[in-house]
């Protein structure tokens, strides 16, 4: 092959992949526009003031199986498919259900907040492939951060996820709704009835008095779900039931 016909293949070769290689921009619009469908009248409200751009802050509290933190998913991902914000932030208390934290399983940060955080990304892995996830908290725009280690920041053009809130202490629960900075959203789950915290310590069931009991509230919204909002397979409302959780 001649030295002009060697440059020829070279550059066309080059040119092909240039053509496959994906930004992570592409990542985001790459899959179907993000649904979010209720099934039952508290979902639809949920939705409602997920979706409203005036709700900056909107808790959904109530038991497994509502789909509050699945929806609150759906909303961040549609809100990053649609470029109103640049980023998700994943939080949470990084606390088990026997007390175990962070520091005591291996890996990376991210490694070590796996455990807990993969209930969000078994719903993210409906709009994306793990591939496509890994490279997006490459690039900074999932960022996962367990509760801890939020103090001091300011997020913008950002959408907070802080899931299992129920575990969080009333100072950890201010700290957190104070990272809002310019452009962004925060969605606050949690079941007061799953914790191991006392009333006094709850953050959750703390916010909740506070919030009830002032009546200005513009920004920030509460949706409370029950037992009869319980979507999953109807076994789980029966074990909720054998245990007297219903």
């Amino acid at each position: 092959m001649s030295r002009r016909h060697k440059n020829k293949f070279k550059d066309t070769y080059h040119n092909h992949r240039n053509e496959n290689i994906i930004n992570i921009s592409e990542y985001i619009q790459r899959k179907n526009k993000v649904l979010l469908v209720p099934r039952n009248l508290n979902q639809e409200t949920y939705i409602e003031k997920l979706l409203d751009p005036d709700n900056i802050i909107v808790f959904g509290v109530g038991p497994a199986g509502t789909g509050k933190t699945m929806l609150a998913v759906l909303a961040a991902l549609k809100a990053l498919k649609e470029g109103s914000i640049k980023k998700i932030v994943v939080t949470r208390p990084a606390v088990g259900v026997d007390d175990e934290r962070h520091g005591f399983l291996p890996g990376d940060l991210n490694s070590k907040m796996e455990p807990w955080t993969r209930p969000i990304f078994d719903v993210m892995q409906e709009y994306y492939s793990p591939k496509q996830i890994k490279e997006m908290i490459d690039e900074m725009v999932i960022e996962i951060s367990p509760l801890a280690f939020m103090r001091g920041r300011t997020f913008k053009n950002s959408y907070i996820i802080a899931d299992e809130m129920q575990n969080a202490t009333p100072n950890q629960m201010k700290m957190l709704l104070t990272r809002i900075g310019e452009g962004s959203y925060m969605a606050v789950t949690g079941d007061i009835q799953q914790t191991d915290k006392k009333e006094a310590q709850n953050g959750l069931l703390d916010f909740n008095k506070l919030y009830n009991s002032y009546k200005f509230a513009k920004y920030i919204k509460f949706v409370e779900f029950d037992y009869n909002d319980i979507e999953r397979h109807p076994v789980v409302s029966e074990v909720l039931s054998i245990y007297g959780d219903k």
